[in-house]
């Protein structure tokens, strides 16, 4: 799984990117490879391409662009979290659900006279445990990954931000790269 965390943290946010970003910058100004090469690298690289788009422009209008190229990012970040949520949060209803069922199926073991079926009446309390430990297993390892993947969304999101920050000083003279 940390191969994983790793893949996805390089994938949205390389750590020399900034760096070389503001090098070609320098080197050749804003050019169309550079936008590209930036846009196409990571979530980060669209997000200091938006700002270097509008380069020629005030300071405001940069982080505006910038703004709205980080809520992009982070929707895309967030993407697939509320399935993950909502699998989390629905999973001990339907163990519920099935607790339920074998209640139902408990009754069913008796009958008018009040004389029980031992064998119905094993059968209800085994769907009835299964569903509960089934409903658990579940829930319990999607709520963990769930909220991991939360904050490590939230925590790229502030990383991207103070990125941006650093690339909207560098490119009004205000930060040494």
């Amino acid at each position: 799984m940390s191969d994983f965390i790793r893949c996805a943290r390089t994938w949205s946010l390389p750590r020399d990117l900034l760096p070389r970003i503001v090098q070609q910058y320098r080197k050749t100004g804003v050019t169309k490879e550079l936008l590209a090469s930036a846009a196409r690298d990571s979530l980060l690289g669209k997000i200091l391409a938006a700002g270097l788009k509008n380069i020629d422009s005030s300071r405001e209008v940069i982080k505006e662009s910038i703004e709205e190229s980080g809520r992009a990012a982070s929707h895309e970040l967030d993407r697939f979290l509320t399935t993950l949520g909502t699998i989390a949060t629905m999973s001990p209803l339907l163990g519920l659900l099935g607790t339920i069922i074998g209640m139902i199926e408990i009754f069913g073991a008796s009958t008018p006279t009040g004389i029980t079926d031992p064998a119905q009446l094993a059968h209800g309390i085994s769907i009835a445990l299964y569903n509960a430990a089934f409903g658990i297993i579940v829930a319990v390892p999607s709520l963990v990954f769930y909220r991991h993947f939360r904050a490590r969304a939230d925590s790229l999101v502030v990383e991207m931000e103070l990125q941006a920050v650093k690339l909207v000083e560098v490119l009004h003279g205000e930060r040494a790269a």
